[in-house]
């Protein structure tokens, strides 16, 4: 590793922590029912008072974890019906002044699963797929919804844990509210107005047509991409204006913008971090999982680098010689962007497979098996380690649940957490959450790679045909979006990865909701001199090693068919 290419990682954390704890702070208040928008700014309250009286809900009355996520489901429905709808009926509407026909109806089902879960899985290339219409009104409103959907959801469960004695949660509608138009709306229109500012379009005149040095005629892709863009990293979603997604200029036009588009990845999921800690009043704690995530992440690119960085060993061997974006020689520059660099490649597929959010600056599919296997874990393990706009704490909620049990069983008594015994009800509820999603991605990958319509989408044969099938089901299940090319969009995977794409999301999310709703009923407990401490060294490294043997022994079998395989030969 280059010392430039240390020095931006380095960068990237100070400034990712430096801009995730005030927003924090700032998040802990939003979700504040009595404290937030109070004085000077009583207007906004109004406007806000006048969405629930519009929407016919009395914002004043609190829901019980069932009926949050009766909500939660309804809602859902009726925004997938919609976006279906407008995919299938997009060459009869306006905006689209390039023609683009009707959306296929296996591609619209599951772009619709996709985007309404925060998934943002493209079967699909924007630019020539999608009208601006199905852009804006479906696509981009959703990657706001579904963002926000998650972010109530965890505002929902962290009352839950921080309450005594109570069934209520919160509402629904109100926390939707304030988490579209208190945290994602004035930060998208931040980052869209400096990513217009650096030459990302956004216009509706339709495609350009421009004649190249030989004569040719060549059609450029332009459109609203500034407003997407800027949400979709926001908002963990990651789906692309265009089909390279942020390798194309036209999203990601230079190094500033690189940077700022990494940033808005984590930016949101690290800083809810802080804000649990405020809301629980458990600060000490919430920075020792900051440092549980921020240390895997860490390992993420430590592993990442290094391995692009060496390259391919049949390209060494073979004497080739390929020049990196800073200058150095040597590393695995394919599908990589040399604008950017194999240190920026590396931040950003950690981070995206951290994050629920899917984009890339470089290809997955070209990078080494040891540098693959990185966002393929960093998925399996269910993207907590920041994880999505909200589904990534609660599901880190998950897993420390099972490190406090662990720790009970070692000291021979009642876990707690946070104040709260945590009891069998408890455990069940987050070993549904940690355990549901990994193991429906190997049966669904097994069912892929031995059915004779799974076969059909696998294009590329042997051992990397198992990984890009592997990986495809992983991303889906996870939310996540990102994806290794050569797993094809065929009836079967379209409809089958649906299928993955609402399991993954509502399973878990309806157990942290269940989860949420069974501490809040209890009581506080004084801690004793038998409590197992969550606010050191010794939890951080506990919450760790549970991750990893939980979903690493699960996925190691897989591995070994798949980049293991292909490392060794």
């Amino acid at each position: 590793m280059s010392s430039q290419g240390i020095s931006q990682v380095l960068v990237y954390g100070i400034v990712l922590i430096a801009l995730s704890y005030p927003l924090g702070i700032y998040m802990s208040r939003v979700y504040d029912r009595e404290r937030f928008l109070a004085g000077r700014l009583g207007w906004l309250r109004a406007i806000e008072r006048g969405f629930y009286r519009t929407i016919g809900t009395d914002s004043s009355k609190e829901q019980d974890w069932k009926s949050y996520a009766k909500t939660v489901l309804v809602f859902s429905v009726l925004f997938s019906g919609l976006l279906y709808a407008i995919q299938r009926l997009q060459a009869h509407l306006f905006l689209n002044p390039d023609h683009l026909p009707a959306v296929p109806s296996h591609i619209a089902l599951n772009t619709t699963a996709s985007f309404v879960t925060n998934t943002n899985w493209q079967y699909y290339g924007g630019e020539y797929t999608m009208s601006y219409l199905s852009q804006m009104t479906g696509l981009a409103v959703q990657q706001f919804v579904s963002a926000g959907v998650g972010m109530a959801v965890l505002a929902a469960v962290i009352r839950g844990i921080s309450r005594r004695s109570t069934t209520e949660l919160g509402n629904f509608w109100v926390d939707l509210y304030r988490s579209c138009t208190y945290v994602l709306l004035p930060l998208a229109l931040i980052l869209t107005v400096i990513l217009i500012s650096q030459g990302v379009p956004q216009t509706f005149s339709g495609h350009a047509t421009a004649t190249t040095l030989e004569g040719a005629t060549q059609t450029i892709a332009r459109g609203p991409a500034a407003s997407m863009i800027s949400i979709k990293q926001l908002g963990t979603n990651g789906g692309g204006f265009y089909n390279s997604n942020s390798a194309v200029p036209f999203e990601n036009p230079n190094g500033l913008t690189n940077f700022l588009e990494m940033i808005a990845i984590l930016l949101i999921p690290a800083a809810q971090v802080f804000m649990f800690g405020r809301m629980v009043l458990a600060r000490r704690h919430a920075w020792m999982v900051f440092a549980a995530m921020f240390a895997m992440f860490a390992i993420g690119v430590a592993v990442n680098y290094p391995a692009e960085q060496h390259g391919s060993a049949v390209l060494r061997a073979s004497g080739v010689n390929i020049t990196q974006g800073n200058g150095s020689s040597g590393g695995n520059m394919q599908d990589k962007e040399v604008r950017f660099g194999l240190a920026n490649s590396a931040i950003w597929t950690t981070a995206t497979s951290d994050a629920s959010n899917g984009s890339v600056n470089a290809g997955l599919d070209a990078q080494t098996p040891a540098g693959g296997s990185v966002p393929l874990i960093n998925l399996f393990v269910g993207e907590v380690i920041f994880g999505g706009v909200g589904s990534g704490l609660y599901g880190m909620f998950f897993y420390i649940i099972i490190a406090v049990f662990v720790a009970g069983l070692m000291v021979g008594r009642t876990p707690e957490w946070l104040g709260k015994k945590i009891e069998a009800r408890e455990i069940k509820y987050a070993a549904l959450g940690a355990l549901f999603v990994p193991t429906m991605v190997l049966a669904m990958t097994a069912v892929a790679i031995v059915t004779k319509s799974g076969l059909a989408s696998v294009y590329n044969p042997g051992v990397h045909g198992f990984t890009e099938t592997l990986y495809a089901y992983t991303s889906q299940s996870n939310n996540n979006g990102s994806a290794f090319a050569g797993y094809g969009a065929t009836n079967f995977s379209a409809e089958f990865g649906t299928v993955a794409l609402y399991l993954g999301r509502f399973v878990p999310m309806l157990a942290a909701l269940a989860l949420a709703g069974s501490i809040g009923r209890k009581k506080i407990v004084p801690a004793s001199a038998g409590t197992f401490r969550t606010d050191g060294a010794t939890f951080v490294v506990l919450l760790i090693g549970v991750i990893v043997l939980t979903a690493g022994l699960m996925i190691l079998p897989a591995l070994t068919l798949g980049p293991i395989v292909e490392g060794l030969g």
